[in-house]
Order: structure tokens, then C-alpha cells, then sequence
């Protein structure tokens, strides 16, 4: 975080867990707030302002998914979510919806650490001295994670937005769905191919194309950024 104590949201309706979690990472040299349950971690999310957010899913008042998606709504906030061993989670469905990480209780403090260490990391690195590309009609900023599509600003999950970068910032050459899954998700992500198509699909809505460039499936191959 180049210097800064960066701040971390943790959620968890279990107040003993949630007081370890921030004893570790209080430890470790973070800035820290907990909050119990959904509700309450959306005024706390808007008030502190984290740098990374540890989510469980399951909470009192609004669960930990439509937490997730209230916060991918607006912002771009890393988060890891937090779940149960043998709990219900459906894994593709939260990074789908734009989670960074996932960890299973009960952890290890080390593994926790190295968990929100990383995702800083990676959050940090993408954002750092990235080109802004510009193309008729759009505008596609990496360093604010900000998209100018006809002179409107378009919100996307990070994922999505990480798709649309990697695509159009390596135009006219075609990409399998595999291939794009190990540059934007990670060679470790546990989703399979329809993850790409979901959010091809979901950047066709909001991104209709330009006077010379398309989002183009390359049939029986994968996907491209087609500049004319």
C-alpha cells in the first residue's frame, strides 16, 4: 500500500471470530472495524471507507451475497469472502458476482494474512501506471478502474472491467475462453469457461459497440476486441 496502513472492513456475525480476525490482522500492522451484520456493515462500508473488506455469508439483516452485490454496485473495493466449512457456498457464484477471494473457517492466522496480503497486491499492481485507452465513443481508465462509454460513466464489477481492459487493450487477436480465464481470473479460479461468456454477455448489454470496434466471438475459438 506504499507506506499506508491500509483499513479492513471485517464482517462476521460471530462476535468471538470476528474479535480474532482482528486481533491478527490489528497485529500484523492493518487498521480495522468489525461489523455483525449486513446492515450494519453497509453504513460502516460508506463511513470507513476499507481498503479491503472480509465478508461471511451468512448474516443477520441482508446476507453476505446481496452485501457483495451492494457494494459491487459502486465500488471496486477488494473483497474476500469469509465462509464455513461445510456451510452452502456456491464458490463461481461470488466471484461471478465480483468477490476477489474466498477462505474457509477455521483458518489459519498466517494463510488469512497471506489471503488479504495478496489480494491488496494484486488490486494495487492492476491499478498502478496502466494506459488509459481511448477509442470512438469509449474510454477505458485502469488507474480508476473507470469506463466513459458516450460520454456516460458505465459501473461494472472489477471482473468485468478487468475482462473488457484485457481484451481491448490486446485488440484484434482472438482469445480462448480458457486462455481468459487464467489472464483475468487466475490460473486457480475454480469457475470453468461460461464464467467468460456470463460476463461477455453482461459487457454486450452495457457496451452496444463503437463506429469501428466490437466485442466479436470468434466461433468454435473464443473472443476478441475487434478495432477496424
Amino acid at each position: 500500500m506504499d507506506g499506508k496502513i491500509a483499513k479492513v472492513l471485517i464482517v462476521d456475525d460471530d462476535v468471538n471470530i470476528a474479535e480474532v480476525i482482528k486481533m491478527y490482522l490489528d497485529n500484523s500492522g492493518y487498521s480495522t472495524r468489525v461489523s455483525n451484520d449486513g446492515r450494519e456493515a453497509q453504513e460502516a462500508f460508506n463511513e470507513y471507507k476499507p481498503d479491503i473488506v472480509l465478508l461471511d455469508i451468512m448474516l443477520p439483516s441482508v446476507d453476505g451475497i446481496d452485501v457483495l452485490k451492494w457494494i459491487r454496485k459502486d465500488n471496486s473495493t477488494p473483497v474476500i469472502m469469509l465462509t464455513a466449512k461445510g456451510e452452502t457456498f456456491d464458490k463461481v457464484l461470488a466471484l461471478e458476482l465480483g468477490a476477489d477471494d474466498y477462505i474457509v473457517k477455521p483458518f489459519e492466522p498466517k494463510e488469512l494474512i497471506a489471503r488479504v496480503k495478496a489480494v491488496l497486491r494484486r488490486y494495487n499492481t492492476d491499478n498502478t501506471n496502466k494506459e488509459v485507452l481511448s477509442f470512438e465513443d469509449m474510454t477505458i481508465d485502469a488507474n480508476s478502474y473507470n469506463v466513459i462509454y458516450k460520454n456516460e460513466e458505465v459501473k461494472m464489477p472489477p471482473k468485468e472491467f478487468e475482462l473488457l481492459y484485457f481484451l481491448a487493450s490486446n485488440k484484434n487477436k482472438v482469445f480462448t475462453r480458457e486462455q481468459l480465464l487464467c489472464e483475468v481470473w487466475g490460473y486457480d479460479y475454480p469457475g470453468d469457461s461460461r464464467t467468460v461468456d456470463v460476463h461477455v454477455k453482461r459487457l454486450r448489454e452495457k457496451l452496444t459497440g463503437g463506429a469501428n470496434w466490437q466485442i466479436e466471438t470468434v466461433w468454435g475459438v473464443g473472443y476478441k476486441f475487434e478495432v477496424k
